[in-house]
Parts: structure tokens; C-alpha cells; sequence
């Protein structure tokens, strides 16, 4: 088998997957960790089930600041390995889909009272040098007098640092990672709980609990423990077999709060602003007529599922957005908010910021192996996965070369639109023009978002013409698309489809909210009965 190589899913990977009596790897969690990881041990031939407990990229996987970086303030902390590991990932992801990913280009206004210009350009030397760059140029300084970057903000600034990184729809790539071990043969459950795991000598017993059906039992060779913020407890729950002591390591659970306001700037590049308690905040473009604020580091004490943004994270993220923009944002400019709980590795650090945003992947071999993620983040998801299915493969006694690397995800070969790769960003031009003159009925808005969720994907169900989209049942949405969401992506209600797999959510009205909903609760009464 061509690791490398997509393999046709099977008849019933397209609908409801079936009950699987047994499997080599069993990996609870469907964020980015659980997902590239089932992934990359499907690539590797292993018979692998994905359970998570709501819908994918549910919880912090659709909850972060959508950036691929290198993490530049990580450097104040002296994490040169973690940086290194990232940076190093960034050109290998923008590589990988180029439809959901792109480079960007970051602001730093400088403002001497934060960090002297020395300081800056030093970690912006190493974080050009530290890792090979193709694609990204390098940082530079511009003058902010009569510069458009300047223009939104406040007069006293006059010079800025710019540096590359990348965005990323998070909540879509953990979809893609999903739909690509599909059709490599791995069975993915959304919506069910693994209820319990039971322990033994040579493999799991695990209780997979599906919403609204009966619980069936299924059995594991490995376990893998990719919860995110419910690992620790998962771990505790998992070990009820004398396998000996509870887990070594605790999670320190960081919520992290973003506000979305209507646009601030006109110009495509994002905005970093240091504060002056030493953290940053970021002002990035968002869905064209918005901007996107944050993030926010506060200690979580309780359930990540009711983590909110409250008053005092909303007033923050304002006063420090305000400091430098010249039109001030007020908590009444928020349209919508969102907080995502990061599980990080616990290193004692007194201050939330400054915990360490690296992963640890902890083996268990004391009865049927399991495999615990500690930490992590998206930037280096992949990184993550292929350590840890080299780990699998081990604990399986049978090691299976990596393939990631080279690898692209569903829907980011554009070749057969516009032949030969170029760059990232140009592909995706290149594509849009060959997707607006196979499909010159498509609406330039609708056909920019088509291009960047599914890429050359799009062709499943975009039909020859406008007839054959159906019904529009919210602006820019129709049944056509959603029908794809619903069969092949795992999308089962209004959420799924507007939070994640999209953000029309953004762009639509409570009304043509509830529209939405009710075609997803139709169509499920309608497949029940059936």
C-alpha cells in the first residue's frame, strides 16, 4: 500500500459508520491532535477508529486565533525548540492546502514604552532564521507617516516591524484531517462518548455511547488519549484495571477569549499589539467585513464546556485594541465572541501566558498500551501526529514510515485546474479564475468561499448550473451544499454547518439562522423514518 496515496473510502464511511467489533488504534478526541492522528495512522495502514463526544473541532479546535505561527513572543520565554518546530511546519502546511490556509503578513507598531527596537529586531532576526523559509519573505521596518498601514492607527506611532506568518481555518482543518483517514480507511464517530475503558493484558474494551443510540462495546489494541481539555480526566477514568498509578501529569486549563467587531482596516494585512503587561493581542481581517481581536490568557477553574468570554475579558480586549488603533473599539462593536480552553502542559508557570505551548505525548505500557497527548497546538498538529503514530507503531511492535510531510489534504491539489503548483496564494488566485470560468454563473462572494472551503473538492457537488444548486435557504447557502455537509462531513445541525464547516453564522440573521436549522432537523426526521 502507497501510504501517500488516497484509498477509496468504503460504501458505508459515506453515511452512518457502522459498528466496528475491533480495531489496532481506538483514538478518543476529534480536535486537531485526534483527527491528524487518526489521519496519519490510517496512511500507515492501521485499522483505526475516531470517537469524539460532540461534533469535530467542537471545542478549542475551532476556538483559536486561526493563525499558523511560529509563536514570535515564545522567544521571550526562551522556547527556541518550540519556535524552531513551528516555523519549521508553517511552509510544509501552507503547502498541504493551500484553499484553507494562506500567508499573511503581521504589523508590530513599535512602541518603545513595551520592548526597545533592538529587542524586536533581534527575535525578529531569529525568527527569520531559525527555520528555512521558500515562500514567507522576511521581516522589515516601515515608516508609518502616510503609509496606508498607519492610517487606522493612532498618530504617535510612526514605525512598525512587519513579519510573515500564516492563517488557517482551524474548525475546517480538522475536518479535512478527518475526511482524509476516512478514505484511508478509518471509521469516524461524531457524537459518541467512549463511556468507559476497560483495561486488559493485551488490549481495550471500550463503551462507545453514540447521541440518541445504544452503546455497543469495541474492542483495541492501542489506545490513544487525545481529549484536549478532557485528557486528564479521560486518563483517570481509563485506568481501572490495576494498571497502576493516575496519570503523572496535570493539564493547566487557559481560556482564551476572542471579540469580533465590524472592519477597523481596509488593508489585508493583521496588526500585533504589545500591551503593557508584556502580552500581545492580534487584529487580524476577518470574513472581509470584520476584524478579529485576541486572545485572552485566564486560568479556567471548572468545565472547559462553559467557558464564555465575560465583561473583563470583552473591556481588555477593547482598551488594548484602542491604545493603538485611532477609531476606539467599544464592547458595544462586538457582533460576536467565542473562548476556546487550551490544555496545557502544567510547568508550574505563575503566569497563564507564559506556560509552554509545547506537547508531550506519554506512553503507558503497563497492561494494553495508551498513548496520552499532553498539550500542543495547531501549527504543529502534524508534527504532533507523526510523533505519535511512530509511537503507535512501536507499541504495535511493527514500525511504518511517515507520509505527512509531502502530503496534501482533501482538496488541496489544484492541478488539475491550474496544472504545476506555484505558491500558495497565487494557486488559489489561479483557481478562483479556473472555477469562474467553468462556473460563470457563481456569484464572486459565494464562489470565493466555495474556492476556499473545499478547494478542488468543490466539484463533488457544485452542480453545471445555478438549477442544480436547489433551494437557497440562508443567503449563499444552498441545499446542494448542504446536502454535501450532511453526507460526507459529518454535519448534523445548524452549528455544525455555521460555526464550523463554515462562518455564515457571521453573515445571517437569527431568522435565517432558524431557516437552517429546521432544513437540518427536516432532513434528519426524514433519514430516521426512512
Amino acid at each position: 500500500m502507497n501510504p501517500g496515496a488516497h484509498t477509496q473510502a468504503p460504501p458505508a464511511a459515506r453515511g452512518e459508520a457502522p459498528a466496528c467489533a475491533g480495531c489496532d488504534v481506538l483514538v478518543v478526541g476529534g480536535g486537531i491532535n485526534g483527527a491528524g492522528i487518526a489521519r496519519d495512522l490510517a496512511g500507515r495502514g492501521w485499522r483505526v477508529v475516531l470517537c469524539e463526544q460532540d461534533d469535530l473541532a467542537s471545542h478549542t479546535s475551532s476556538a483559536s486565533t486561526k493563525l499558523i505561527h511560529g509563536g514570535l513572543r515564545y522567544l521571550e520565554h526562551y522556547e527556541f525548540s518550540l519556535v524552531r518546530k513551528a516555523l519549521q511546519e508553517r511552509e510544509v502546511l501552507l503547502r498541504s492546502a493551500p484553499h484553507i490556509m494562506r500567508p499573511l503578513r503581521f504589523v508590530m507598531p513599535h512602541d518603545a514604552a513595551m520592548r526597545p527596537a533592538w529587542m524586536i529586531r533581534a527575535g525578529l532576526f531569529l525568527y527569520d532564521h531559525l527555520a528555512r523559509r521558500q515562500l514567507l519573505p522576511g521581516c522589515q521596518t516601515v515608516s508609518l507617516r502616510g503609509h496606508a498601514l498607519g492610517q487606522c492607527l493612532q498618530p504617535h506611532l510612526d514605525r512598525a516591524f512587519v513579519y510573515s506568518d500564516g492563517w488557517v481555518d482551524d474548525a475546517r482543518l480538522v475536518v479535512l484531517n478527518a475526511i482524509d483517514a476516512r478514505e484511508r480507511g478509518a471509521v469516524v464517530h461524531t457524537r459518541t462518548r467512549v463511556t468507559a475503558a476497560v483495561r486488559g493484558a493485551q488490549g481495550w474494551t471500550a463503551t462507545l455511547q453514540p447521541a440518541g443510540g445504544p452503546a455497543r462495546e469495541l474492542g483495541a489494541r492501542v489506545l490513544v488519549n487525545a481529549a484536549g481539555p478532557w485528557a486528564e480526566g479521560f486518563l483517570r477514568q481509563a485506568r481501572p484495571a490495576g494498571a497502576g498509578a493516575g496519570p503523572g501529569r496535570s493539564l493547566r486549563l487557559v481560556k482564551g477569549s476572542h471579540i469580533v467587531v465590524p472592519r477597523c482596516f481596509e488593508h489585508d494585512h493583521a496588526y500585533v499589539f504589545q500591551n503593557a503587561d508584556k502580552r500581545i493581542i492580534f487584529a487580524i481581517p476577518y470574513e472581509q467585513r470584520f476584524t478579529l481581536i485576541g486572545t485572552t490568557d485566564v486560568e479556567l477553574r471548572g468545565d472547559a464546556r462553559g467557558a464564555r468570554i465575560d465583561a473583563a475579558e470583552t473591556a481588555y480586549l477593547c482598551g488594548q485594541a484602542s491604545r493603538y488603533l485611532r477609531r476606539p473599539v467599544a464592547p458595544a462593536d462586538v457582533v460576536w465572541s467565542y473562548s476556546g480552553v487550551r490544555p496545557l502542559l502544567d510547568d508550574a508557570s505563575g503566569d497563564p501566558s507564559a506556560v509552554t505551548r509545547d506537547y508531550l505525548l506519554e506512553p503507558d505500557t503497563v497492561g494494553a498500551p495508551l498513548l496520552t497527548v499532553w498539550g500542543g497546538k495547531i501549527t504543529t498538529f502534524r508534527k504532533l501526529a507523526e510523533e505519535a503514530a511512530d509511537q503507535v507503531g512501536r507499541m504495535l511492535g511493527q514500525s511504518r514510515p511517515a507520509w505527512t510531510r509531502q502530503a496534501l489534504l482533501p482538496g488541496g491539489d489544484l492541478s488539475a485546474w491550474i496544472g504545476p503548483a506555484r505558491r500558495p496564494d497565487v494557486d488559489l488566485a489561479r483557481f478562483c479564475q479556473a472555477l469562474a470560468r467553468s462556473h460563470p454563473w457563481l456569484p464572486d462572494p459565494l464562489l470565493l468561499r466555495l474556492a476556499r472551503s473545499y478547494g478542488a473538492r468543490v466539484d463533488r457537488f457544485l452542480p453545471a448550473s445555478a438549477a442544480g444548486m436547489g433551494r437557497e435557504v440562508a443567503p449563499g447557502l444552498y441545499e446542494a451544499e448542504l446536502d454535501h455537509l450532511r453526507r460526507d462531513e459529518w454535519a448534523t445541525r445548524a452549528d455544525d454547518v455555521l460555526w464550523r464547516r463554515s462562518k455564515l453564522g457571521l453573515h445571517s440573521s437569527p431568522a435565517q439562522r432558524d431557516a437552517v436549522a429546521c432544513w437540518m432537523e427536516d432532513r434528519h426526521e426524514t433519514r430516521m423514518v426512512a
